[in-house]
């Protein structure tokens, strides 16, 4: 039997510091902050935390090596890249990891496909991401963590500037509840999460992730993303001197937005440099599907 919440959350999505996943959420008028666990192995081991969904397909690209492929400074055509880790996140658990979950369901489905060749803007073709499911607000995490396939691992404390720049493609993307995208540093018993959630459903609006209050922040600038169209997003981010999170700017489209807003980290016992992706299910679950081409991470 499956048990259908009886929330509608206000802001959700998933930014993950040490060992943990936090959320926004209303619950019958109140907000309440859920902070869940989530049994992810280090950041710095190269693999997922334990038997993880294989892509439905892994062909396509000039993926060698198990990455896209990188210039020394740039993580590029990550879309054809090997290293996805991807989750179930149902709201009737807290929205920990589902360890019971397949990419079949029921509650909540998910899969990838690599190589997609319409739409594509890339030789190799682009990825397939899918979200479905029964229970309404199920969430679907994906992650790439760099750590293991840097020059030198050592390198993560002194990475300071990072541009996570992606074209994405969906035919109905207004049957998203939101879209994220994240970056995240971790060293020195300290967690930098750039998060940037999209709100479609729930607002049409970029939210960035508060690592103190764990909590999203409303930025007050618009986020319509174009169904049936490729949609290119540049998010640029960067960590301070002083060791303060700064979000720089949005691009979207063409269009760029300024954040400049300061955070602070909170503390962790991870170490490495990973992004996120994620994709949330709205009030129905409607099944929906975005392509992902061109995904390019940038790091000095």
């Amino acid at each position: 039997m499956t048990v259908v919440p009886t929330y509608a959350p206000e802001m959700r999505a998933a930014s993950y510091s040490h060992y943990t996943i936090h959320r926004f959420r209303k619950y019958k008028g109140l907000t309440a902050l859920v902070i869940v666990s989530l049994a992810l192995f280090l950041v710095n081991c190269g693999g997922g935390f334990g038997p993880q969904p294989n892509s439905n397909s892994n062909s396509g690209g000039s993926n060698t090596g198990g990455g896209g492929t990188s210039n020394g400074t740039t993580f590029a055509d990550l879309q054809q890249s090997t290293w996805w880790n991807g989750y179930a996140l149902l709201p009737t658990s807290a929205y920990n990891i589902c360890d019971t979950c397949t990419p079949s369901g029921p509650l909540a489905t998910w899969g990838t496909t690599q190589g997609i060749k319409s739409p594509a803007l890339s030789n190799g073709g682009s990825m397939k991401f899918d979200i479905g499911g029964s229970m309404p607000f199920a969430d679907i995490l994906w992650n790439v963590k760099f750590t293991k396939h840097l020059p030198d691992e050592k390198m993560v404390p002194t990475l300071s500037n990072f541009t996570y720049d992606v074209y994405f493609y969906g035919t109905n993307l207004e049957t998203s509840q939101a879209l994220e995208f994240d970056i995240n540093q971790f060293f020195n018993g300290m967690s930098f999460i750039w998060g940037h959630e999209c709100r479609i459903a729930s607002g049409h609006e970029w939210d960035t992730w508060d690592n103190i209050n764990m909590h999203w922040v409303k930025s007050g600038i618009p986020c319509n993303p174009v169904s049936n169209s490729w949609n290119h997003l540049v998010i640029q981010a960067q960590r301070t001197s002083d060791n303060r999170l700064l979000f720089k700017s949005i691009t979207l489209n063409g269009k760029t937005d300024t954040l400049n807003r300061y955070d602070n980290p909170s503390p962790t016992t991870w170490y490495g440099l990973t992004i996120n992706y994620q994709m949330d299910g709205n009030s129905q679950q409607q099944p929906y599907s975005v392509h992902l081409d061109k995904l390019n991470f940038t790091y000095q």
